[in-house]
């Protein structure tokens, strides 16, 4: 039986110090080797119905990672996308409740309605803030500026208590953090962060009922019959969260295909004990060279106050990490290593 130890060092090659997969993930080997034979497959003139299976394999280890029947997975390509149905589904003057600064993709569609009421408040204070006339609680499990993670079953269960639903961003979580999504109405996640994927592959899942959700955007592919719905208007809507489906980018499931498969092997709990002790490690770190970085207990998403200005120096010296509003955002996954902590300590150091 492989280790994670070996599985990771087969699959993961890294010319440099790579510490930013809350910006994107590295592929995997076997991710790459899924896309150069999809893109040789189209190449080749050859029927892409590969690529269409692998939309549905996709969909299906999503369903298993969320805990969630395969019928409640849409697929699609990005979290804006899905914030936007949410938010079309939501009457004038609703009240949307929002984290401050949250990631632009869940919050700037409940904005641009311009007729629901938004109001933010610190993440901290989000179950608290929940009241009788929110109607939807919208927020990122973890917060892509600093790795914050929100308190969800407080979250939860002030929703259910006040009778609002719930739309959660597991897009800088899942892969690392376990999803439980049957607990909210919706939740959305990309797939090229800790999910390893390519660009350009995101999934939704909503309740069994759809929780009011009208697929404005529904062309051909959220047909029960996709193939019989190319013309003219859908006659008959899928009968599951396909339904909600945009039309697939297919080298990006091809490659996530793998990506997931990969993930399946190691298991999430793996990969977040991994994760989170190289988290770990560099906040020690930290510590000893003077720096405290911000609050996120928990996370594998780490960011040092003022020091954002040295990324272009660092990357210079091979260490990929990100400046996010002047802040140093260093973020941990599968293929890094304690040596490769110990690097960027060092390079603060000098």
């Amino acid at each position: 039986m492989e280790t994670f130890e070996s599985l990771v060092r087969a699959e993961f090659t890294p010319e440099n110090t790579y510490l930013n997969t809350a910006s994107n993930a590295l592929l995997p080997a076997r991710t790459v080797a899924a896309l150069d034979a999809a893109a040789r497959l189209r190449a080749a003139g050859r029927p892409l119905d590969p690529l269409f299976a692998d939309v549905e394999a996709c969909r299906a280890a999503y369903a298993r990672l969320a805990g969630v029947p395969v019928e409640r997975v849409a697929a699609g390509a990005t979290v804006a996308l899905y914030s936007s149905l949410v938010a079309a589904s939501l009457p004038p003057g609703a009240e949307v409740l929002t984290a401050d600064d949250d990631f632009t993709s869940v919050l700037n569609p409940f904005h641009a309605r311009g007729d629901l009421k938004v109001r933010a408040v610190p993440l901290e204070r989000l179950a608290d803030a929940v009241r009788p006339d929110t109607a939807l609680v919208a927020v990122s499990a973890a917060q892509s500026a600093d790795g914050r993670i929100a308190d969800l079953p407080a979250l939860r269960e002030a929703a259910r208590s006040h009778g609002a639903r719930t739309y959660v961003d597991f897009s800088q979580a899942a892969g690392w953090l376990p999803v439980e999504a049957d607990a909210y109405d919706y939740s959305v996640a990309i797939t090229f962060k800790w999910l390893l994927g390519p660009h350009g592959a995101a999934f939704l899942v909503v309740p069994e009922d759809f929780g009011d959700l009208v697929p404005v955007q529904a062309g051909w592919v959220a047909g029960e019959d996709p193939w019989a719905s190319c013309y003219g208007p859908v006659a008959e809507l899928a009968h599951s969260a396909r339904r909600f489906d945009a039309s697939p980018v297919l080298f990006s499931y091809a490659g996530l295909r793998a990506s997931l498969a990969l993930l399946e092997e190691i298991g999430v709990d793996a990969v977040r004990a991994h994760d989170l002790a190289l988290a770990d490690r560099f906040r020690a770190g930290l510590a000893t060279l003077g720096h405290a970085p911000l609050p996120a207990p928990g996370s594998p998403i780490v960011s040092v106050p003022g020091l954002g200005r040295l990324q272009p120096e660092l990357s210079a010296a091979g260490i990929q990490v990100s400046n996010r509003a002047g802040n140093l955002r260093a973020s941990f996954h599968l293929y890094n290593t304690a040596a490769d902590v110990d690097r960027l300590l060092d390079a603060l150091s000098g």
